[in-house]
């Protein structure tokens, strides 16, 4: 420990005292609940710690820990909607088949699914969001290009970056 100022923990142990109470009442007025709420004011915390620049030139702390809860509410959102589509699939795959697929077969799709997940993560919510249309969804590049407001060009431009990030992601 530095005798000339705070570490790194002692600003995240200083933001936690001063606001995980005012944290954990904003989540739980907009999730509408108190467990949700105590595990993403967690995962808040979690992901703070983790940042590699944790609060440098935080001025703001209270508009850091909302921007930072947002943005994992936002890939909750994502999460969901991917295992939901997920589970329509099955639902109607089961119904051609006739019988489910085992325990194995859905833990290695939902595995296949978070890992897909964590490949997208740092794309544009553009391209992320032309990936998921194009490849989940089946959407054609002009129903996609439509649905963003962009050309087809980009579309194209979108899903090469999002192919080549994923690309990447899977090297690692």
């Amino acid at each position: 420990m530095s005798a000339g100022g705070p570490t790194s923990q002692q600003h995240v142990h200083a933001l936690y005292c001063e606001h995980h109470g005012w944290l954990f009442g904003w989540l739980r007025r907009k999730l509408g609940s108190a467990d949700n709420a105590a595990d993403l004011m967690q995962d808040t915390f979690v992901r703070i710690i983790s940042s590699r620049d944790t609060l440098l030139g935080v001025r703001e702390p209270r508009a850091f820990l909302v921007t930072t809860a947002k943005r994992l509410m936002v890939d909750q959102a994502r999460r969901k909607r991917v295992e939901d589509a997920y589970l329509h699939e099955l639902t109607m795959a089961a119904a051609h088949l006739g019988s489910p697929p085992s325990p194995e077969q859905l833990l290695e799709t939902l595995q296949a699914l978070a890992h897909i997940e964590m490949a997208l993560d740092g794309l544009s919510a553009k391209a992320r969001q032309a990936f998921l249309l194009h490849y989940l969804d089946g959407e054609t590049h002009v129903g996609i290009a439509s649905q963003l407001g962009v050309s087809t060009r980009m579309i194209q431009k979108y899903l090469v970056q999002a192919l080549v990030h994923c690309h990447r992601h899977a090297e690692y």
